[in-house]
């Protein structure tokens, strides 16, 4: 079993080692912590960084397999494991973790009785949940790998590395910034529009067109539907459909997806609990982005729903024949670029104590001119108002 895994493994690295860059995860993989998690959405890249990890060991020293191959089921995470260690291995890398059915279990035992072995492990964004079983929460350190950002897109394309901003430097410095890259990269802004439809995940560089790219993003969807929910989570298949329902419904509204629960609920023929249980699973499977009203009381309701990135909104609206709206593309580039963006009743989203209106180069600031800390994001290439910030300049955050 061990030589067909270690053929396998060689395979797979040699083709890793044909990729460049890595990406700054990397550092926290290669740390000295025993068990990391790599959690992330499918396509993001996580068996790309963790063979990368693999590269500075040899075949004796480290292992990897990943826990959907079917022959694993028949002999168990802990087997395997166990044969390697004896052996003198001392690394083992474990994909798709989740797949296996009683992976929580076997990844505590092997971390438990073989104390100076090192153990890396991915999964869908849903493994922090399961974590909380076995007690792994007091052995696991969890990363999670998101998107690439446009700065990430740049910097791949173009073979280069970029100095990235902290939010407050944005805020201030914007037409220095902004002005200065343009003038270095002068096909920036058009990059850009390309990493809008496609550009979010690092098989961009293998597809040789539009249509193959949206392709890979169909088929991560549809096993992210079929296997990596049902495979977490106790639902019907036939219940897997309302997924879809509620993707329909985003591509459909065209413009940010206002949310009723009550109303949703009745239509899709789910219980209110239900939907916001199916709405957590599409957030952390790397589907949807819940953004919730800024409030002083704490709320599960988002008030609108947006894609994780705008390739996912591409791809769908392109399948489905629906046009879409160019206004929805940079609010959904815009509000996933922070982690703590709220839609707010005056101007567009609130970030932090700083209100934005999101639009086109002609925007103007009627609507937030009497409003302290308030700011344009706009979708041109560079600015000479350092209050109408470029939409591209938000991914240069530190």
């Amino acid at each position: 079993m061990l030589n067909a895994l270690k053929d396998r493994q060689r395979k797979l690295i040699a083709h890793a080692k044909k990729i460049k860059y890595i990406r700054n995860e990397f550092d926290f993989i290669n740390s000295k912590e025993r068990l990391i998690a790599l959690i992330g959405p499918r396509g993001v890249g996580k068996t790309t960084l963790l063979l990368q990890f693999l590269q500075q060991y040899t075949i004796d020293e480290a292992l990897y397999f990943t826990a959907d191959d079917i022959s694993i089921a028949n002999f168990g995470i802990v087997a395997i494991v166990e044969e390697f260690y004896s052996l003198g291995g001392r690394v083992v890398v474990i994909d798709e973790v989740h797949m296996f059915k009683e992976w929580a279990g076997h990844i505590k035992n092997i971390y438990d009785f073989m104390p100076d072995l090192t153990i890396r492990v991915s999964g869908s964004s849903m493994l922090n949940i399961l974590m909380q079983s076995h007690d792994l929460s007091r052995r696991m350190v969890v990363k999670e790998l998101k998107k690439l950002s446009f700065k990430e897109y740049l910097e791949i394309n173009n073979n280069m590395r970029l100095e990235s901003y902290t939010f407050e430097e944005i805020l201030t410095k914007s037409s220095n910034i902004s002005f200065e890259l343009v003038q270095q990269y002068p096909t920036l802004f058009k990059q850009f529009k390309d990493y809008l439809q496609m550009g979010c995940y690092p098989y961009f560089t293998q597809s040789s067109d539009i249509e193959t790219y949206q392709s890979s993003i169909f088929n991560s969807i549809e096993k992210i539907i079929y296997e990596d929910i049902p495979s977490t989570n106790k639902i019907k298949f036939e219940n897997l459909i309302v997924f879809k329902k509620l993707m329909y419904k985003l591509i459909e509204a065209r413009v940010p997806f206002q949310v009723k629960i009550d109303s949703l609920a009745k239509e899709l023929g789910i219980s209110e609990p239900t939907l916001y249980t199916y709405l957590e699973i599409l957030n952390k499977t790397g589907i949807f982005n819940p953004i919730y009203k800024f409030s002083s009381k704490q709320t599960k309701k988002p008030a609108k729903l947006f894609f994780k990135n705008t390739n996912i909104l591409y791809a769908l609206s392109s399948s489905l024949h629906i046009p879409i709206e160019i206004g929805t593309v940079r609010e959904t580039y815009f509000v996933n670029c922070f982690n703590n963006a709220y839609y707010s009743d005056i101007g567009d989203f609130k970030v932090n104590n700083y209100i934005f209106e999101i639009g086109s180069k002609n925007k103007t600031f009627s609507q937030v001119k009497d409003i302290e800390n308030s700011f344009l994001a706009v979708d041109i290439d560079f600015t000479s108002n350092n209050k109408k910030i470029p939409l591209w300049l938000f991914s240069f955050i530190k």
